[in-house]
């Protein structure tokens, strides 16, 4: 199991802390946006805090790589012992529209496994922490997948297109809405908040590195549709579909989906997963 040094987890806690402040200075104040080539949008907001967060992580871990979603590539990380992971908006959709289902996400990769995340939601102040092998936490507090109950629906997050492949299964649930950030989706699996998420063949390391230790510490996982766990630091990455869930609600959710929507799409950074 990757460890990390808790002056790590330390450091990852509090540059998320101080990247949601800087962020909130753009909340609800009409922020310069831009597309990329693939239609995804970036704000002048995600652009600042990928900044703050490169120059305060790797200010203070010169020897670390850096990933992130607003920086260029460098392929020096692929040898690297330890990576930063990094997106300073994740749910920036969410985000230009005023809500406040979005994500300052950060995670470190020791041996291409995450060992640290840190997911901050600054409208409401939570903070989600997790430590390979030491637990998940919400403000502190411990937490626990919540197993599936068959006296009700499932309560659902996911994309249009895999709640379709849900419903032509058969399967009965409670949709709760789509919420724009997939790491926060992920998270609030791991909270119990709902009970799975859903994500189409468009996450990338960035997206999904702190979330995916958050539910697996909590006693989830985040697997493709056949069940296999996420590969980190390679050439492209990039994650085919997924499912968000406790072990056992995992299974049988990946027998509703069949193996095209498991088919990753080549190009592209971005998207809607």
């Amino acid at each position: 199991m990757p460890a990390a040094d808790p002056a790590d987890v330390d450091l990852l806690v509090d540059a998320a802390r101080e990247a949601g402040r800087l962020v909130m200075g753009y909340w609800r104040r009409d922020p310069k946006v831009w597309h990329k080539a693939e239609s995804s949008p970036v704000t002048e907001a995600d652009i600042a805090a990928d900044d703050f967060l490169k120059e305060r992580l790797l200010g203070a871990r010169p020897s670390y790589a850096w990933l992130s979603e607003e920086t260029a590539d460098d392929p020096a990380r692929l040898g690297a012992a330890r990576v930063f992971v990094v997106d300073p908006i994740d749910g920036t959709r969410g985000f230009i529209a005023g809500g406040d289902e979005w994500v300052v996400s950060v995670a470190l990769l020791v041996d291409d496994r995450p060992a640290a995340g840190v997911l901050y939601r600054p409208v409401t102040g939570e903070l989600y922490r997790a430590v390979a092998g030491q637990g998940a936490t919400l403000d502190g507090m411990p937490l626990r997948v919540r197993e599936e109950d068959p006296s009700r629906a499932l309560r659902v997050a996911g994309s249009s297109a895999m709640l379709r492949r849900a419903k032509a299964a058969g399967v009965e649930f409670a949709r709760t809405g789509f919420i724009a950030s997939l790491a926060l989706r992920i998270a609030m699996v791991a909270s119990g908040r709902i009970d799975l998420a859903l994500a189409n063949p468009a996450a990338y390391d960035w997206d999904v590195a702190a979330a995916d230790l958050i539910l697996g510490e909590a006693g989830g996982a985040l697997t493709d549709v056949h069940g296999r766990p996420l590969e980190y630091n390679r050439a492209l990455p990039r994650h085919p579909a997924l499912i968000a869930a406790a072990p056992r609600l995992g299974r049988v959710a990946a027998s509703w989906l069949d193996a095209e929507a498991g088919a990753a799409p080549g190009g592209g950074r971005g998207g809607a997963p």
